[in-house]
């Protein structure tokens, strides 16, 4: 491993030498342009704009356009006479704590390496990071950039991790967060739940780069002459508005943590389905109240249940006037009072009722 960057490291009066690595490499395939006709590779050529013609990588400067459009020429010399290019300093401003620095803001890593016969300026460093859970924020540059940088410890290691600029870093305005969802206590208790149950300690070497490991599987077969893969018809009836899958995400919240061996508290989810369904309720008769569509519905079923009221009126003055007649003949005028009586709700319920059916038929139109 080649060192790219060599410098010190200076926090107040001391200096740790040391030499920068690359931390990271891509594993990734790479593929090669060609001619799909026959998989001759297609080439870049580097040519002049006015002529065509090809020019030698050698031969390429840089140039920058001024504020008054001119284009300048700078040579590898030129960038190298910048102050800030002569200055082999990584230059520690502060510490911070490591929890103020968001993942998101992390971009190339780096080892530092000691580059003195003695590693003890080194060791110090590294202990007092450790010791004091900060990072230390510094500036160097690399690569004809100015870098923000966090230095911290990995794995006895100093490591130096640019960090992007403030703006470089987009502001989070999504489309989708415009009209946040409310959830329901009883979903965050469960999706807790599952969370608790896939608890674990992050171990990176038990997971595998899937798509390059087929890949590599579908390079070997296609040079065999062969397939590696069939592909499968996605099913598309599936994909809706999302409407279902907001309605059964309980139920599935519910089945995921008992899948994984965890313990699903039904009775509270019961509890709070049955205080959901209740506002619910309310709900639903408050928004009734201001609608004539649902009104229709509860007034004709009044209507209906009129008839039976009826009908048992009209059996109890059967019975009664039955009775009186069995008991005594004298008492026709009592008979024939109770049959008036008992006739007189008969003529009002059928009032009702064909109230009950104009005022829907009134409300509709």
């Amino acid at each position: 491993m080649r060192s790219i960057w060599k410098g010190e490291v200076s926090f107040g009066l001391v200096n740790v030498p040391v030499k920068v690595y690359s931390a990271t490499e891509d594993h990734d395939l790479h593929a090669r342009q060609v001619d799909k006709k026959d998989g001759v590779r297609i080439r870049y050529k580097k040519v002049r704009d006015d002529n065509g013609e090809e020019v030698e990588f050698s031969d390429i400067a840089k140039a920058y356009e001024s504020e008054e459009g001119e284009m300048v020429i700078l040579t590898k010399e030129d960038l190298a006479s910048l102050p800030v290019e002569q200055n082999h300093e990584i230059e520690v401003t502060e510490f911070v704590p490591a929890d103020q620095v968001d993942p998101v803001a992390f971009d190339n890593a780096y080892f530092l390496e000691p580059a003195s016969r003695s590693n003890r300026a080194y060791v110090l460093m590294r202990e007092a990071l450790q010791q004091t859970d900060r990072l230390a924020i510094c500036t160097f540059t690399l690569r004809n950039r100015t870098r923000l940088c966090a230095l911290r410890v990995y794995k006895d290691v100093l490591m130096l991790q640019t960090l992007l600029w403030p703006d470089e870093i987009r502001p989070a305005i999504l489309e989708g967060l415009d009209k946040e969802a409310k959830v329901r206590p009883q979903e965050v208790k469960m999706a807790a739940s599952l969370i608790e149950t896939m608890a674990a300690d992050f171990e990176p070497e038990k997971y595998e780069d899937d798509y390059q490991n087929q890949l590599k599987e579908l390079i070997e077969a296609k040079a065999a002459g062969g397939e590696a893969f069939t592909v499968e018809e996605r099913d598309t009836s599936s994909d809706d508005d999302g409407d279902d899958e907001v309605a059964d995400l309980l139920a599935a919240l519910r089945a995921s943590v008992k899948d994984r061996g965890g313990k699903a508290d039904d009775t509270d989810d019961q509890d709070d389905d049955d205080e959901d369904s209740g506002s619910a309720k309310k709900t639903a008769s408050k928004k009734s109240g201001s609608s004539s569509a649902r009104k229709t519905p509860a007034k004709k079923t009044a209507a209906k249940k009129a008839p039976a009221k009826k009908a048992a009126a009209k059996k109890s003055t059967a019975t009664k006037s039955t009775s009186s007649k069995s008991d005594s003949g004298s008492s026709g005028s009592g008979t024939a009072n109770r049959s008036t009586a008992s006739k007189s709700p008969a003529k009002k319920a059928p009032a009702k009722k064909s109230t009950a059916r104009k005022t829907p038929a009134k409300k509709s139109a």
